[in-house]
């Protein structure tokens, strides 16, 4: 049998299992209870967050009777199959053409349940004339018909076809959310994991649990039978740099040595890390440890396991924040000015020397200006290691 991807096998199949748009399954369930339901809804959201499984669990919720073929019709709502649920790709069925039959179609009951579901996928990528021939319809529909549209981009959306649907917003799947649920698939699949890679997966998914899900398929791939999942397995195969080398290369930085700054970043370069991917990698880690310096080891704005956030939070300490915030400042600026240097690596060096020599330009330019010694405000503190209280 062909293999069925980890974003499909466990893909939610009833409103208890969605993970991160509980409130939207609440609300859309109390509807059904209460026999509330609008003939239109509009699902809006970036990619993998939930939107085309929420719309199949709502028409499954519909359309469910207690007739003997309740399973067959689950089962085939759910894999986009069933003759009453019609799903519509709008990116490849998006012309007038397709809107007429579709409103043809509309006026014939249901042949198994109580209504005629139509989804559309992409809905935004309807054309103007098949909008404007959708717009009756979705008004005033037969009774027996509910559109539900998904799409990533609602501004596309003609106002005349939202005003007609009930709107919900999906947001971006928090990371701990997107780790318990990846969490709980590696336990069903028997495969170990580190805690560091589930998080950092998680992490690279930035709210999407498709994305997220697909990662792990691929780390999947390259496991070796019986080995354990780990981080530097995944830093491997996508590139990343290593968290430990990250980590010494931002402690060059506290302790204003250039030297070590270059060593540790030319290692990385020599791993096949792209310079704009390492700047990526230490903007974000700088900022977490911004993050930590001003709120604290405790807060919930860092995401990262216990381990990962306990080396951060001792990192973090070193830097005083208004040295943080300047320098993830100074990594977006060459970052964006990267795409038109001359050689890149040039500048990228030149930034981790500037990065390393923070505190020292900080006092010569106080000092070109006449500043008094006691005026000039430390770049970083090796000693301190709490945030400078209020006065």
């Amino acid at each position: 049998m062909s293999y069925t991807v980890l974003a499909r096998r466990y893909r939610s199949q009833s409103f208890d299992e969605v993970v991160g748009q509980e409130h939207i399954a609440r609300t859309l369930r109390n509807a059904i209870d209460l026999e509330r339901t609008a003939h239109a809804y509009l699902f809006v959201g970036t990619r993998g967050v939930g939107k085309t499984s929420m719309a199949r669990l709502f028409a499954k919720a519909l359309n469910t009777t207690d007739s003997p073929e309740r399973e067959a019709v689950e089962r085939t709502i759910m894999s986009g199959e069933d003759v009453d649920v019609i799903e519509i790709d709008a990116a490849s069925h998006g012309g007038v053409d397709d809107a007429r039959d579709l409103i043809a179609n509309a006026t014939y009951r249901p042949m198994r349940g109580p209504y005629k579901i139509y989804i559309i996928d992409e809905v935004h990528m309807l054309s103007q004339a098949a909008f404007n021939a959708l717009l009756k319809t979705m008004e005033e529909p037969p009774e027996h018909v509910k559109f539900i549209l998904c799409t990533t981009e609602a501004h596309k959306v003609p106002a005349t076809i939202q005003s007609r649907c009930q709107r919900f917003d999906f947001r971006a799947i928090n990371t701990d959310a997107i780790a318990k649920h990846l969490t709980r698939v590696l336990g069903q699949e028997g495969i170990a994991a580190s805690e560091d890679l589930v998080f950092a997966v998680a992490r690279l998914g930035n709210g999407s649990m498709r994305d997220a899900l697909s990662i792990l398929d691929r780390l999947l791939a390259a496991l070796e039978p019986g080995a354990t999942l780990d981080l530097e397995l995944l830093q491997r195969l996508m590139g990343l740099p290593e968290r430990q080398v990250m980590h010494e290369l931002i402690a060059a930085f506290a302790g204003s040595d250039p030297a070590a700054a270059m060593e540790h970043s030319d290692e990385l370069v020599r791993r096949g890390i792209a310079v704009d991917q390492l700047l990526v990698s230490l903007a974000e880690a700088l900022r977490d440890l911004m993050v930590l310096r001003v709120c604290g080891d405790g807060t919930t704005l860092v995401e990262a396991s216990q381990n990962a956030r306990q080396e951060m939070a001792a990192l973090a300490s070193r830097f005083d924040a208004p040295a943080l915030v300047h320098m993830v400042a100074l990594v977006e600026s060459v970052g964006l000015s990267m795409k038109n240097a001359v050689s890149q690596r040039a500048m990228f060096d030149a930034l981790m020397v500037r990065m390393a020599m923070t505190e020292k330009l900080a006092d010569a330019a106080a000092l070109l200006r006449g500043a008094p010694a006691a005026a000039r405000v430390p770049a970083r503190s090796a000693s301190r290691g709490s945030p400078p209280k209020k006065a």
